[in-house]
């Protein structure tokens, strides 16, 4: 009959239930829109262990003392020359680096790790090479003694906290990457990107200098060498970021681009420091950029040695 419905063999398909070769039957792929709106949404912190719970107190109190051991030094300095105020901004900016720490280990992330790591030792310098002292005494003050002590030790025990306990490390892995990244890998992305600050703390300084009337060069040798430095500054705050990135992404040109990038700014800063800055500015600026330079190449080798690849590298001999 023309208005009966047409009958469908068994092997055939059915017009409401199409086959797994039609379009309709595709598994939804993720697109960007997925990937925004996986970003933006807001998970629920994990609940914290006593051992999260003592973290994030010690990390507060270390926020807390680095703002005392500043206000200490600048009580008992006597000669505030054109790099104190500078280190010293530098050194108090610390202190919303480690607010970031807190809200990173609240949400469970595994930078947390790093990020601390590199983070506690750069304070740790950033605060004792503003600890030296300015009435022409071997030592600095007693009170300024004891509060880089206690510095270093609440500094120590949180990153030994994020790398030795087990239930920290739990609570870290709740909020894994998007996609599969090695510690390593991490660590010397975040290394790289403390290299930028590093540098332009102490060619302010020198700035400072170049307009003072205790200039360590004449004039033209001072603005040669400045200029130098801006163009190591500019080189990267440009070129390590997006190296870095791609670092994450398991490309082999970009492990080597960040590498030779960390190489150079290890090996010129610090001669860079001595000539404008002498021996003062190379143990100040020097030392805690040569140590985040070292843990960076550090984490690139072991990357390397992990084989992390990422898509469409081809595979390279196993480690």
């Amino acid at each position: 009959m023309s208005g009966s419905p047409t009958a469908t063999s068994p092997g055939s398909p059915s017009p409401e239930s199409p086959s797994s070769g039609s379009p309709q039957s595709e598994p939804a792929r993720p697109g960007f829109s997925g990937s925004l709106r996986d970003a933006l949404i807001r998970r629920r912190p994990p609940e914290p262990t006593p051992a999260v719970r003592r973290l994030r107190l010690l990390i507060a109190l270390t926020a807390v003392a680095v703002v005392v051991v500043e206000a200490i030094n600048l009580v008992v300095a006597t000669d505030a020359g054109p790099g104190l105020g500078v280190r010293t901004a530098s050194a108090l900016l610390r202190v919303v680096g480690f607010l970031a720490l807190l809200r990173a280990v609240r949400l469970g992330r595994a930078i947390a790790r790093p990020f601390g790591l590199i983070l506690a030792v750069t304070t740790v310098f950033a605060v004792a090479r503003l600890a030296t002292p300015r009435n022409g005494s071997l030592m600095p003050g007693v009170e300024v003694l004891v509060g880089l002590a206690v510095l270093t030790l609440l500094c120590g025990v949180v990153v030994g906290l994020l790398y030795r306990s087990p239930a920290v490390a739990a609570h870290l892995a709740h909020r894994p990457a998007r996609r599969p990244v090695p510690p390593s890998a991490l660590t010397a992305r975040v290394a790289a990107l403390s290299l930028g600050p590093l540098v332009l703390v102490p060619l302010l300084v020198g700035v400072g200098l170049l307009v003072s009337d205790h200039r360590p060069h004449p004039w033209p040798r001072m603005v040669v060498l400045l200029g130098i430095w801006a163009a190591l500054f500019l080189v990267v705050s440009l070129v390590v970021p997006l190296a870095s990135f791609f670092v994450l992404r398991g490309r082999r040109w970009a492990r080597w681009l960040t590498g030779v990038v960390t190489v150079i700014v290890l090996v010129g800063q610090p001669l860079l420091c001595w000539a404008v800055l002498g021996l003062d500015g190379l143990l100040r600026d020097g030392l805690p950029l040569i140590l985040t330079a070292v843990v960076g190449l550090v984490a690139l080798h072991r990357s390397r040695r992990a084989g992390w690849l990422g898509p469409g590298e081809p595979p390279g001999p196993a480690a």
